[in-house]
């Protein structure tokens, strides 16, 4: 495999994982007794492919890739609103769990997409800056940590505030930060051999 091949096939995942997010972030679910949003459970992964693309290709070469997948993004949410307006088959009696999965509203959308965007630039711009003076676990897991905790910070404060009580929100930002960084820290085995594979094609 080409370096240039294994580039196409990060973004790849990139992207798809960013929208399948996108269409997870509306549900929250209960774990250890913490509310998160359903989307913690593949948002990680953007941020591990954000830390191989960022150690091997470089920053300028990431945030390209990050501002793909916000265009792309933006072509979702577009071809959702789209499906929605068009009128439904007769036979097709689901139009309204349809629009429920994929209207999210305007405040979820906005939150996603700035929490996504100030989050994937951070995580990218620390991993990079730090490369001539930290160990590649370090960078990885203070790198998420900061663009997770930027992207929780931004999306829970923007898409819930003002719906639920104050205490909830910042436990629910707390308790989403660690998790995505704690999921960093158990799959970083993976991550190292991705970058080490990846830096054997250069």
């Amino acid at each position: 495999m080409k370096k240039n091949d294994l580039y196409v096939i990060l973004c790849g995942i990139f992207c798809a994982s960013l929208i399948i997010s996108n269409i997870l972030a509306f549900k929250t679910f209960q774990f250890l007794g913490f509310t998160l949003p359903t989307a913690v459970i593949i948002f990680p992964i953007v941020y591990i492919v954000n830390d191989v693309l960022a150690e091997v290709y470089g920053f300028k070469n990431t945030q390209r890739v990050i501002m793909l997948g916000f265009a792309m993004n933006v072509v979702a949410v577009i071809a959702y609103n789209v499906a929605i307006a068009l009128p439904s088959a007769e036979f097709f009696i689901h139009q309204n769990a349809f629009e429920l999965v994929l209207s999210n509203s305007i405040r979820i959308l906005i939150a996603s997409l700035l929490a996504y965007l100030v989050g994937s630039i951070t995580n990218a711009k620390i991993m990079d800056m730090m490369k001539r003076n930290s160990g590649l676990m370090k960078r990885c897991i203070l790198s998420t940590l900061c663009g997770e905790g930027l992207d929780a910070l931004i999306f829970i404060s923007v898409a819930f505030f003002g719906s639920m009580p104050l205490e909830q929100l910042m436990i629910m930002i707390v308790a989403q930060a660690l998790f995505k960084t704690i999921y960093e820290i158990i799959v970083y085995p993976i991550t190292r051999i991705a970058i080490i594979r990846a830096k054997e094609l250069i």
